[in-house]
């Protein structure tokens, strides 16, 4: 058996990006861009007022105040998407709504609370009482104050968020490149298998892994493609696994162990190559590693948890790696442990746990039973305890690390 950082080394050692496709501003939400966007305008393109107000210069309502308030005649009436005619002069102010541009002359916009219309209702060749001083800028968004055209506003390399995707809309980028999403070919072996909608016989259980695998593909930004049960026989088998040129990445679950009809490390053999078969790890010791005609293929253990743990470790780092990210593992935390746990000094253990926050850091119990068969307690945990080699015992009070499943890697 090889280390988990061993296997992890030869997994992401092979792992390539993938090409950049350009794509609908919105759908690159979350994705890395693969070009620098640079923006044509000035933004914003013109001074504009930050308020519903009135667009005064500051030194005739230096005095202004409730008590004594500055009388100015209204010369115009701009509405955001208009544009302004009229020069405001000494004594002169112009009605003006948030975004509108700034006329000529103004240098402030009073906040309409801080005003009264006393005739026309603020329109042209009515008055206004300023009852508030500003100053010089006040309430004035200049032109280019948030960008100036030409700048590299996004860079490669950079994760996309709702703002980057404002910022794309308003430098006119209908279409920007980004890296690809993986495509995955998800394959679950074994005779006892039976589709989602079916009730299972005698001997029979529903194929919840495909499922759980193809969730956690998009989850991790990729594209899941269900192909069928390859049953426990090598012609079926190396039937559907020699389709694995067909996407960017294959994940099989099950038939991976030493049973007498696990035939999914006997078709790698045969079609591909492999890299690895075991790791010292707990759950799922047989995770196989290789590749078919170059596509990289993962072979994970049928119990539940195995394949939900081993996705996790090997899988989503390998399409993060492929979609461009840098960041490629979920953050982690150092906790308390809650209670006493015995195991193997030989293996790396994952166990499906629940960290807190409390008054000193953090506290981690395991979220329910560790067997590999029950999915209830991965539903449960928010973490995987990392118990490392070399040690059987670890007692209520050591220090453990956890990753934490319920949050996302590192922007980058």
């Amino acid at each position: 058996m090889i280390s988990v950082e061993q296997a992890r080394e030869a997994v992401l050692s092979r792992i390539d990006q993938l090409a950049p496709v350009e794509t609908d501003a919105l759908d690159t939400l979350g994705r890395v861009l693969a070009e620098d966007i640079v923006s044509d305008i000035d933004i914003s393109p013109f001074d504009n007022s930050a308020m519903d107000g009135y667009a005064v210069q500051s030194a005739d309502v230096a005095d202004a105040s409730e008590k004594s308030p500055v009388v100015l005649a209204v010369v115009e009436h701009v509405a955001a998407g208009s544009f302004p005619v009229v020069t405001v002069g000494p004594g002169q102010a112009t009605r003006i709504m948030t975004g509108a541009p700034m006329p000529q002359g103004a240098d402030a916009v009073v906040m309409v609370e801080r005003t009264e219309a006393l005739e026309a209702e603020g329109g042209a060749g009515g008055t206004a009482a300023i009852k508030a001083p500003v100053k010089h800028g006040e309430n004035v968004r200049l032109r280019g104050e948030d960008v100036r055209e030409g700048d590299v506003v996004l860079s490669a390399g950079e994760v996309v968020t709702p703002a980057a995707v404002g910022l794309m809309a308003a430098m006119g980028r209908a279409k920007v490149s980004v890296y690809r999403k993986p495509r995955v070919a998800i394959v679950s072996t074994g005779d006892e298998l039976v589709s989602i909608d079916e009730y299972p016989g005698p001997g029979k259980i529903r194929n919840s892994n495909s499922y759980s695998l193809a969730a956690q593909v998009i989850a991790a930004g990729g594209e899941p493609f269900i192909l069928p049960v390859a049953r426990d026989n090598e012609d079926d088998t190396r039937a559907i696994l020699s389709r694995a040129p067909e996407f960017d990445l294959m994940v099989t679950t099950g038939g991976v162990s030493m049973g007498d009809f696990d035939v999914v490390k006997d078709v790698l053999l045969q079609i591909g190559q492999m890299d690895f078969w075991k790791v010292a790890m707990r759950p799922g010791a047989p995770q196989t590693y290789g590749t078919i005609g170059g596509t990289p293929f993962f072979g994970l253990p049928g119990n539940p948890t195995s394949t939900t743990v081993g996705f996790e470790l090997f899988v989503r780092p390998a399409m993060r790696k492929m979609a461009g990210f840098t960041a490629l593992d979920r953050p982690t935390v150092e906790a308390v442990l809650a209670h006493d746990v015995k195991k193997k000094s030989d293996r790396r253990y994952f166990l499906r746990g629940r960290v807190t926050k409390t008054a000193d850091g953090y506290s981690a119990a395991l979220s329910g039973s560790q067997s590999s068969a029950m999915l209830t307690s991965m539903h449960r945990a928010n973490c995987l305890v990392s118990l490392a080699e070399g040690e059987s015992f670890y007692s209520a009070g050591s220090v453990v690390t956890c990753i934490r499943l319920d949050i996302e890697e590192g922007i980058q």
